[in-house]
């Protein structure tokens, strides 16, 4: 029986053919402290093709927030910054409170772009960087923070 789930988890993740790379970390008792910086590695090997990049979040609807903001910074393999920016993300509606995402229950999902139609310069390992901006010491109801990285489709 349980292979049979496993089985069924591995060809739905296989259906995905833009998915380059996709990570997720789940926070420690739902919470994202400002200095739990989330790292992702992947490595890209084509770069005649476009990439997307993207952050994920997962939040509780007890987020006490509507908005995130996030720094994001993507470094090559010899840990040079190609790219670093803030971002703001929203979670819930800023004027209904509604919260934004797919979700079941109490928990949402968010796919925020950082980086859209981008050409990786040398083939390589590359690193995204993720870390809260909110300034707050412990960010509550964060389940989990991660990076995908697909093909842009043609």
């Amino acid at each position: 029986m349980k292979h049979s789930y496993l089985l069924l988890l591995l060809l739905l993740i296989s259906c995905d053919s833009s998915r380059v790379y996709e990570d997720y970390v789940d926070m420690e008792e739902a919470f994202w402290h400002l200095d739990s910086v989330k790292n992702f590695t992947f490595e890209i090997t084509d770069i005649e093709r476009e990439y997307n990049l993207l952050a994920t979040f997962r939040n509780s609807s007890l987020y006490p927030f509507y908005n995130i903001y996030f720094q994001y910074s993507l470094t090559d393999s010899v840990d040079s910054v190609v790219v670093n920016q803030l971002k703001e993300a929203d979670l819930f509606d800023p004027k209904t409170g509604q919260p934004r995402g797919s979700g079941l229950g109490d928990m949402f999902d968010h796919t925020v772009p950082i980086l859209e139609k981008y050409k990786f310069s040398k083939p390589g390992v590359y690193n995204i960087k993720l870390q809260q901006q909110m300034r707050l010491d412990s960010l509550p109801f964060i389940l989990s923070v991660g990076a995908r990285v697909e093909f842009v489709e043609e």
